[in-house]
């Protein structure tokens, strides 16, 4: 996989719910991790990453293990930092990883990627019952080389923002919002999209992602981690850009959403294009 400074250039959405929307044991799970910091958290979910990938023999399968918690903290209504907690959950992504790209590849290529032993020997590992709620409830969206815009729909630039810089260079930029109030920016979107631009996959996309939403708590928190991608484009003004666009649209400004995409435009393409060069 491309990657810079070694690590995967991949962009997360992940949903954060308060400790008491976890069963027992993840409850316990959690109060074992809570005092860890999220730096640690990121370099333990790295280090098991690349075991995986170094193996000597091909099997990029997570093996059974206890699920990494990352912690969020977040104002409450009377400004108190509260914690709210996020699972890996990485047995279920990994197997939704790894059935995505087996159809985008196929043949040789593929069992060297995925050797059908490895494959169901994951298979076998997987507890039904876990695979299951996990698939109704899963807290984490990943993309690779870009971030999807309507992501930054959810987002404004006035949201929670953390900056996060190791020797000089900006390894990750994380934006947080309450879960109730992305889905308000959503389905205002959608409202204007609906009229002004149907055509458009941004409506479909937002509807899903409306959709994805609504298993959490409203309560919850949401969380837009950049990665490594926002040493590429960071300052962003991408949150503010999407939205102006598509307000644009909703006024029947064309010139204006023109506008709109071209500066998104001008700020992603460039990332893309050091995708498919790498």
């Amino acid at each position: 996989m491309a990657s810079i400074g070694g690590a995967p250039v991949v962009s997360y959405l992940r949903a954060y719910e308060p400790l008491d929307a976890f069963d027992d044991d993840d409850q316990l799970s959690i109060l074992g991790q809570r005092s860890r910091k999220r730096s640690e958290t990121e370099e333990l979910d790295r280090q098991a990453s690349m075991t995986r990938v170094l193996r000597s023999l091909s099997d990029p399968y997570p093996r059974k293990a206890a699920d990494l918690f990352r912690v969020l903290l977040y104002p409450s209504a009377d400004g108190i930092p509260t914690p709210y907690y996020c699972p890996n959950q990485l047995m279920v992504r990994s197997t939704l990883a790894a059935e995505t790209l087996a159809e985008t590849i196929s043949g040789p290529l593929l069992e060297m990627l995925l050797p059908e032993s490895a494959r169901e020997a994951h298979r076998e590992r997987l507890d039904a019952d876990e695979l299951v709620d996990s698939l109704a409830k899963l807290h984490t969206r990943s993309a690779i080389w870009g971030i999807p815009f309507g992501w930054f729909v959810l987002f404004h630039e006035d949201d929670q923002t953390e900056l996060v810089e190791e020797d000089g260079r900006i390894t990750t930029v994380r934006l947080a919002a309450p879960v109730h109030q992305c889905v308000e920016r959503a389905r205002s979107a959608v409202a204007s999209l609906a009229i002004a631009a149907p055509e458009l996959d941004l409506l479909e996309e937002l509807t899903d992602l409306i959709e994805w939403l609504s298993a959490f708590q409203t309560g919850a928190i949401l969380e837009l981690d950049y990665g490594w991608v926002a040493d590429l484009v960071y300052p962003d003004d991408s949150p503010m850009d999407v939205r102006h666009g598509i307000e644009a649209l909703a006024d029947g400004d064309m010139t204006g959403a023109a506008a709109s995409y071209r500066r998104m435009a001008q700020r992603w393409i460039p990332v893309r294009q050091l995708a498919r060069g790498s």
